[in-house]
């Protein structure tokens, strides 16, 4: 009986809107040399980042049993879609109604014991990424994609070969810690494998993208614990609000370490960037995609009324990532494909410098749950004073650093 074959799979799939104009890539590669063997790439319309994320999924599935046909073939899926990985390797559930015919698709593909699942940052798939984007091109001037014409190939510095995963039981922290280092050695060129002996050997690997978090101060709506998303009013400052702003301010003017400013579109996270922004002397930028979620329709209630009205809509927004608040709000996998694109957005034009970033509660903690790599329900278990400073400095090798959560020393 010969040996099967083995095969690398990395897809991704995007969205310019969420919904909005989609594309998805998919590589077949092979482990042991890197090279490409197959390349997939489409635009697919109006659709969300998910959406797009599941058809490149399968469109690389298919590539790869499309090699061998009629032969046993084992793949290892790499994707940086949390949502994704989790939900197809099983241990997250389907609750959309959009995801379930495509995980079916994916799963009828090849056996289920033919497919592993590994999730890798954003960073190490970078051909994925560009083939999904080269798509959504091509679709943008009513083209098709065309693999003659693609460069997504060039550059991806990905590793030649697919680590072994580790032994232990789900959770153990043996195990885990072996996975990190696995997925941190098969991220670094051969040529470029340094030993490691200690903190004091690792390769210099420069000054990193530096993102001082700083919650807005205090509404009319933060004492009373009510939402307060992108979907209901735009309240400002209350008067407590504007005295921690101040207090924020002269404590940055005091360690004189941000660089850069760059604000929610929400106007208190404007207000209080504006004042730290007038203490520096320096100009605040709007990034979209810092905004707060939208909590549809239960803007403006407590926890309480929400309980009360939406029950069971509450209790399936606290048990799963997919699931949107009532009336049309955004689910924190969508909060989480946004925030994404903006910290590589500014990681990649921030890069050795110090950003203070003025936004909000779901932001700021999707932030950290991505830079430790915690889980979804991590969100309701961290405490995110109003400005309050968290702080995550982003390295060249894509490894980030937890360094500040909820700091309110200056609030003192």
């Amino acid at each position: 009986m010969s040996a099967p074959h083995q095969l690398v799979v990395e897809a991704d799939g995007g969205s310019r809107g969420n919904p909005g104009p989609a594309g998805y890539g998919a590589v077949v590669l092979d482990p042991v040399t890197g090279g490409t063997l197959a390349e997939a790439a489409e635009y697919i319309g109006v659709a969300t980042n998910n959406v797009a994320e599941y058809k490149g999924l399968i469109a690389g599935l298919k590539a790869a049993k499309a090699l061998f046909p009629d032969a046993d073939v084992r793949v290892h899926v790499r994707m940086d879609s949390k949502l994704v990985v989790e939900q197809m390797s099983g241990r997250w559930k389907i609750k959309h109604p959009d995801m379930k015919p495509l995980a079916a698709e994916a799963a009828g593909i090849l056996p289920a014991s033919s497919v592993t699942y590994e999730w890798i940052p954003r960073a190490e798939n970078k051909h994925a990424d560009r083939l999904a984007n080269e798509a959504m091109d091509a679709g943008r001037r009513g083209e098709r994609w065309d693999r003659a014409s693609s460069t997504a190939d060039l550059d991806t510095g990905r590793p030649a070969a697919v680590p072994e995963p580790p032994a232990g039981p789900p959770g153990d922290p043996v195990a885990g810690a072996a996975k990190v280092r696995a997925a941190m050695t098969a991220a670094r060129p051969a040529e470029a494998a340094v030993p490691q002996t200690g903190w004091g050997s690792a390769p210099e690997l420069g000054a990193p993208a530096t993102f001082v978090l700083l919650r807005h101060g205090e509404t009319a709506l933060t004492p009373e614990k009510r939402f307060s998303g992108s979907g209901g009013t735009d309240p400002e400052l209350s008067a407590t609000g504007r005295r921690q702003a101040a207090c924020a301010a002269e404590a940055f003017a005091t360690r004189g370490i941000v660089q850069e400013i760059i604000s929610s579109p929400m106007r208190r996270c404007r207000e209080t960037a504006a004042a730290v922004a007038d203490r520096l002397g320096l100009e605040v930028r709007i990034d979209e995609g810092l905004r707060e979620t939208d909590f549809g329709v239960w803007e403006g209630l407590t926890f309480a009324e929400v309980r009360e009205r939406y029950g069971s809509d509450l209790t399936a927004w606290l048990a799963s990532p997919d699931v949107a608040p009532t009336g049309g709000g955004e689910s924190f996998a969508e909060v989480a494909e946004r925030v994404s694109a903006a910290r590589d957005r500014l990681v990649a034009r921030y890069t050795g410098r110090t950003a203070l970033l003025v936004t909000h509660v779901t932001p700021i903690k999707t932030l950290v749950r991505l830079a430790l790599d915690a889980p979804p329900e991590s969100l309701f278990r961290m405490e995110l004073s109003p400005a309050s400073v968290s702080t995550v400095a982003y390295y060249a090798d894509g490894n980030p650093s937890l360094r500040v959560l909820n700091d309110t020393s200056h609030l003192r």
